[in-house]
């Protein structure tokens, strides 16, 4: 699998996906074509889905929370009449490259975190109408909506196959959303991950599998009813007008730099690195938010974020070698905290709402990354507000400090804003600066006391924002020094401690979910039981048991 992927699409260019507006309820249709696989060699049976089928599910769930604020319940369903999903296409997994499948989980689970989460972040609701049989990944996908239906006909059923046909684990957070979102009891979880054949009917609903099941006659009339009543519920405007998500503008380079209009991503494959650098905005800010629904896409906001995410999603699956990503910012601090201003200053318009969850989101997919992530706070930088919170992110961070012989930039600076301190929490639920001063919380009250105040280096190091302020004398030897040291390291080795490292403080279902994601998918799905000539996902479909080695470990 080595061409390249694109993360961009449209509603035009969909293969797999179908919906159905219907004033404040959206159905969603999931109805693969089989011939439709991103890869040759495989074909996308029973509605099971590969990374194709997720990119456009991804971009239909964005383009929910943009272009159609009208929409309030969102119904996922199956476009097929005898199966709902039978989840990750095996004879993909089965052939795909370890990076590609460990990426290609981390992607899924980050689009379901995104429409789980849209109940609570934009009133947008989610729920699944199953009717047929809802297995493995097809479960997971129900499990991330927030209310599931099944339909008791006899056969429809819901599964987690994995561990007896697969020899390896759900994997994206089946397991994680049944003992910790649907709460089942433990041993009851235990059978229900043990059989082949899934559970059905009033067993789905006693064992809190399901939400409801009803009579196969009745299914139609009560999914809809379920959905207009949920709409009720929500706080999403009935007559707002949508953003349209127009397509992003975008360079290649032949040596695989990519140039957007406000992040550049260039490449140096000798050093194994990448610098993103994100300029600052070049214009004002709208005075209001008609204004800036009237820019579109184009609004600075989000366009920056749409443009970086992009950039994110590409390093992630086609330069896996690049091992280091270095951030860095060029632009005008106050003019920066202007455009956020504006959106912090309206947070209840659906609008400024929709801008500041997608940063939260987006942030969290920097934290995810498994790259060595390190930022250079240059003179002439405007790390403010939400791009300062990339300052958190990293693993490491370097600030010159005073005047630098020859560079006539701006002293650089660092401000911070609202959005530091509880609108863009992590995965443990905390903020960045909480998690970075755990162990002394009293730091988060000092860094709070600064807001909107440009902080030079030395204000910076007695905060502790950063890991080391460098005059001119020691900065270029101390940055070149650690990225020739980070790239002479183990690559398997600074995943594992990086990832350990960053997400420290209170576990949660999101931290669960990426940290047993990773224990099995470098462990379980490297097996020989699993992937071996004779192992299960080999042998998957032949009529042939997989061949174990029965030691345990």
């Amino acid at each position: 699998m080595t061409k390249t992927i694109d993360f961009q699409t449209d509603p035009s260019k969909y293969r797999h996906w179908r919906v159905e507006y219907d004033g404040e309820v959206a159905n969603l249709l999931m109805d693969v074509d089989e011939d439709g696989g991103l890869f040759d060699g495989y074909q996308l049976k029973l509605n099971s889905y590969d990374l194709g089928v997720d990119i456009e599910l991804a971009d239909v769930v964005q383009r929910m929370r943009f272009e159609h604020p009208e929409v309030k319940t969102v119904v996922m369903q199956s476009g097929k009449d005898i199966v709902f999903c039978a989840g990750a296409n095996i004879r993909m997994l089965g052939g795909a490259a370890h990076a590609h499948k460990v990426n290609f989980c981390k992607f899924t689970n980050e689009t379901r975190n995104t429409f789980e989460a849209a109940e609570a972040d934009s009133g947008q609701t989610y729920m699944c109408a199953v009717r047929g049989s809802c297995a493995g990944g097809g479960y997971e996908l129900a499990l991330a909506c927030n209310h599931i239906i099944l339909t008791d006909d006899g056969s429809s059923n819901v599964a987690l196959p994995e561990v007896p046909l697969l020899a390896v684990l759900p994997g994206t957070g089946g397991i994680t959303r049944v003992t910790d979102k649907r709460k089942v009891r433990r041993d009851l979880a235990d059978v229900f991950c043990s059989i082949e054949e899934g559970v059905r009917g009033k067993r789905a609903k006693d064992w809190n599998l399901v939400d409801e099941v009803v009579p196969n006659s009745k299914f139609d009339a009560i999914v809809k009813e379920r959905a207009h009543e949920l709409a009720q519920k929500s706080s999403r405007p009935s007559d707002a007008k949508g953003v349209e998500l127009t397509p992003i503008s975008r360079k290649f380079a032949d040596d695989g730099s990519v140039s957007y209009s406000c992040v550049d991503v260039a490449v140096d494959r000798k050093k194994r690195c990448v610098t993103i650098t994100i300029s600052g905005p070049d214009a004002d800010a709208p005075a209001t938010m008609e204004e800036f629904q009237a820019q579109g896409a184009d609004a600075y906001m989000l366009r920056m974020a749409r443009e970086l995410d992009d950039a994110i999603l590409h390093l992630r699956f086609n330069e896996t070698e690049l091992g280091l990503v270095i951030f860095k910012t060029q632009g005008d601090p106050e003019l920066f905290k202007a455009h956020e201003n504006l959106l912090l200053a309206n947070k209840d318009n659906w609008l400024a709402n929709e801008v500041l969850q997608y940063w939260k989101r987006l942030l969290k997919r920097v934290d995810m990354t498994s790259r060595s992530l390190v930022a250079l706070v240059e003179h002439g930088s405007c790390f403010t507000g939400v791009l300062a919170e990339l300052l958190f992110s990293v693993d490491r961070s370097y600030m010159m400090e005073d005047e630098f012989e020859g560079d006539n930039r701006p002293i650089a600076t660092i401000t911070l804003s609202e959005s530091n301190f509880g609108l863009c929490p992590m995965g443990n639920d905390l903020t960045r600066l909480q998690t970075r001063f755990l162990g002394a919380p009293e730091n988060v009250d000092g860094a709070k006391a600064k807001i909107g105040q440009a902080l030079e280096a030395s204000d910076v190091s007695e905060l502790g924002l950063v890991t080391f302020a460098l005059d001119d004398v020691d900065w270029e030897d101390e940055v070149r020094i650690f990225m020739e040291e980070r790239a002479s390291f183990s690559p398997d080795a600074l995943t594992a401690m990086e990832a350990n490292i960053r997400f420290s403080g209170p576990e949660t279902m999101e931290t669960r979910v990426f940290g047993r994601l990773t224990a099995w998918q470098n462990w379980v799905f490297q097996r020989p039981n699993a992937v071996g000539k004779d192992g299960a996902l080999q042998r998957y479909g032949t009529g042939v048991r997989g061949e174990y080695n029965m030691q345990r470990v």
